[in-house]
């Protein structure tokens, strides 16, 4: 049982959790408050809301039935394997509020997002610190909800169930996770294939610019920019938040001897994230202009570094007085330093100011084909470099926890990711400054307000891109982390931790080459997906073009028209792809038996994270390269150089805002599934004909999921 100091320190998280859901309604008032605009921008502005709306609304439709059979699994699964009753519904009401909340982030977000665009559009008419101040402060509104609502489900879950909370935990964060996979996967569908579609119709084509209102799929690339961006990162982020806390806590139970204090620290470093991140993001409008100088990004880097020491010294504090035992808080410093080390490199790599994106932008005077090159080494480079960085992340881990079992040690990685999400809010609150300001920018340049209004709102759209590939490094590595605390779960709840995996034994490695392959075969299906459905954008942004007075703008394009596609496209390989990352751990458990699964978990681990960050990197620079270009460089808007970027950048996009982002719920949900269902793949493991049956009608679920996407025939335009 808990003393009653630890329950004060419980309702203290509650109560912090509420603060932080209290913060984000402050500043939806806020922003609520700001001045609108006017005219054009308001009838362009109510295009982009009501499709970012009727999307979710439709996802979220195909998605029920699904959701509702998992929810019915989940607990059969639990009564099947002899659990109690109250922790097998438990664990599916739990996986229905992680659904909820981690919906409830997206939409609410989203809509924010919406509403903060136009009222950037409008302030930028006035000062570039106004339009900074609401763009930052709308996104800092999905930061604090996915803070509040995920520290307050998992706290609250914990203060139920105690020593049984992580059983049910795992339905919260499998709750999640799934509606991320749903979100990544249907945003980035949508938003690449209305960007690309509109980019090599638009600027290659017609040579008009990348907002013109006389291309189709203006519209619809703006909407996209909300569900893919906004509602898909947020969703993305959220889990990761859940998942750490759940590793973590089931790590912390199993350590012997055990203390109360190894559940309780890690909800109390996520209590401390909230309230420095409140601090940090409410400076990020109030630095200097001596010292940031006009950069959003610098602005936003140093409220992010601020946000870090309150956050570490008070890790130092917790660690001394409270727990006693300062490897816990060398572990959760190390998160920080790691998530601080993937901002500067991913800026690096991604920001126009920096050499490697001016370098791929003078590539760009010998044509497509060697900025693509230049582009593809940029991207292995930076892989490379953060996965040393994660390395270094586990090596220290291990070195804090040395001499004591590897449940410590993976206890220690456990809180490492924790620390990585301590600032949770800050990394949402840059990305979600990226779609904000690039629809502000899309706003400004269809409704053709103020040449220097423009021109600030094009200086921010610049810094969003490099906040959105930074925050997509931050939630690779995180899925990262999380993945790497799951699979210790995972080692523990089977046994494994105890034998180890013996890769030499045939069956093993075929465990391990299977996880290897399939965040390849995952991506194949989505690049697919926004190939095809691209084309079918192309088709029609080509066919209206044709239509008289379009071109001329006299005539208003059908805007519904390509957003209607862009939906449709979307949602048909949602159901697909969420089958095609939960029945395959099932398949290969059922089949190989869970040594060869703890194998296949250690290959998803790997591949996925070396192809998220490679596709995030090189879509990034591809994407500033473009924009560095379109500032008056190496040849500026309209020269060849600028058709090549074009080109590069549209290769770019779905690797940067569909498979590589993707990939990360994608490597999440098969670590859950396996540690949800271990205890079941254990008991069927004594009957082998059923087991193997039960595998083998897997896989001929996941190979039509596979035919199904290779089909031309897959999307249609209505």
């Amino acid at each position: 049982m808990m003393e009653s100091f630890e329950a004060v320190l419980l309702y203290a998280v509650v109560g912090v959790a509420c603060g932080a859901i209290a913060y984000a309604a402050w500043l939806t008032r806020q922003t609520l408050r700001e001045a609108a605009g006017t005219g054009k921008m308001l009838q362009v502005w109510r295009g982009i809301s009501e499709g970012a709306n009727a999307y979710l609304r439709k996802q979220f439709r195909s998605i029920l039935i699904v959701i509702a059979a998992l929810a019915l699994v989940l607990y059969l699964s639990s009564v099947v394997v002899g659990g109690p009753p109250s922790i097998s519904i438990g664990r599916a009401f739990a996986f229905l509020m992680g659904v909820t909340f981690s919906g409830l982030v997206g939409y609410l977000g989203m809509n924010m997002a919406v509403k903060g665009n136009i009222r950037v559009a409008e302030a930028a008419r006035r000062s570039f610190q106004d339009a900074l101040r609401i763009a930052y402060r709308s996104g800092t509104i999905t930061g604090m909800l996915t803070d509040g609502l995920g520290l307050l489900g998992g706290t609250l879950i914990f203060m139920v169930y105690f020593k049984d909370a992580p059983e049910v935990l795992l339905g919260f964060g499998f709750g999640g996770t799934l509606i991320a996979l749903f979100m990544r996967v249907g945003g980035g569908i949508y938003t690449k294939a209305a960007d690309v579609g509109a980019d090599l119709v638009g600027k290659v084509e017609k040579g008009i610019p990348e907002d013109d209102p006389r291309n189709a799929a203006v519209v619809a690339d703006l909407v996209g920019d909300n569900v893919g961006d906004c509602a898909g990162m947020a969703a993305d982020i959220f889990e990761s938040y859940e998942v750490t806390i759940v590793s973590a806590m089931i790590l912390g139970l199993a350590l012997l001897p055990f203390d109360v204090k190894w559940i309780i620290y890690p909800l109390l470093v996520r209590a401390i994230g909230v309230i420095s991140t409140i601090i940090g993001t409410y400076c990020v409008s109030k630095w200097p202009q001596r010292i940031v100088k006009g950069d959003a990004f610098k602005a936003m880097d140093l409220s992010y570094d601020l946000s870090a020491a309150i956050s570490v010294a008070s890790f130092l504090i917790i660690a001394q007085l409270y727990v006693n035992d300062l490897r816990v808080f060398a572990a959760t410093a190390a998160g920080v330093l790691l998530a601080i080390g993937f901002n500067k490199i991913t800026d690096y790599f991604t920001n126009p100011s920096k050499r490697p994106v001016s370098d791929l932008a003078r590539a760009s005077r010998t044509g497509a084909a060697t900025e693509i090159l230049e582009g593809l080494s940029l991207g292995f480079e930076s892989t490379v470099l953060n996965l040393l960085i994660i390395c270094m992340a586990v090596v220290s881990s291990s070195l804090f926890f040395s001499g004591s079992s590897v449940v410590y040690v993976m206890y220690g990685i456990a809180l490492t990711g924790i620390g990585m999400l301590t600032l949770t809010g800050n990394n949402i609150s840059m990305d979600a400054f990226g779609p904000i300001v690039d629809n502000a920018n899309g706003i400004g340049e269809m409704s053709g307000v103020e040449p220097e209004a423009r021109k600030i709102m094009a200086d921010l759209d610049a810094s969003g891109n490099t906040t959105k590939a930074v925050t997509k490094a931050i939630a690779i590595a995180s899925a990262v982390i999380a993945a790497v605390s799951l699979f210790g779960a995972y080692a523990e709840t089977t046994g494994l931790e105890k034998v180890g995996l013996n890769i030499a034994e045939p069956i093993v490695f075929v465990g391990l080459l299977i996880g290897g392959a399939l965040p390849f075969l995952f991506s194949s299906v989505s690049i697919r997906a926004v190939s095809r459905a691209a084309g079918y954008i192309i088709e029609e942004v080509r066919s209206q073009f044709k239509k008289p007075g379009v071109l001329e703008g006299t005539v208003q394009p059908d805007y519904a028209r390509v957003v209607t596609i862009c939906t449709s496209a979307a949602q048909k390989e949602l159901v697909g792809l969420a089958l095609l990352a939960i029945m395959t751990p099932l398949a290969v458990g059922f089949i190989l038996r869970q040594a060869a699964l703890g194998a296949f978990l250690a290959g998803i681990i790997v591949t996925g994270q070396l192809l998220a960050v490679f596709m995030a990197s090189s879509g990034g620079a591809w994407d500033n390269a473009k924009k560095k270009i379109e500032d008056g460089f190496y040849g500026g808007k309209g020269s060849e150089e600028h058709n090549a970027a074009v080109v590069c950048d549209t290769a770019g996009d779905p690797l940067k805002d569909t498979s590589g982002p993707a990939l990360n719920p994608m490597i999440k949900v098969i670590n859950l599934v396996s540690l949800i269902f271990a205890p079941l793949i254990l008991r069927l493991a004594e009957q082998p004909l059923l087991s193997g049956s039960a595998g083998l009608a897997l896989i001929c679920v996941i190979v039509a999921v596979v035919w199904h996407g290779k089909r031309e025939g897959a999307f249609t335009k209505t």
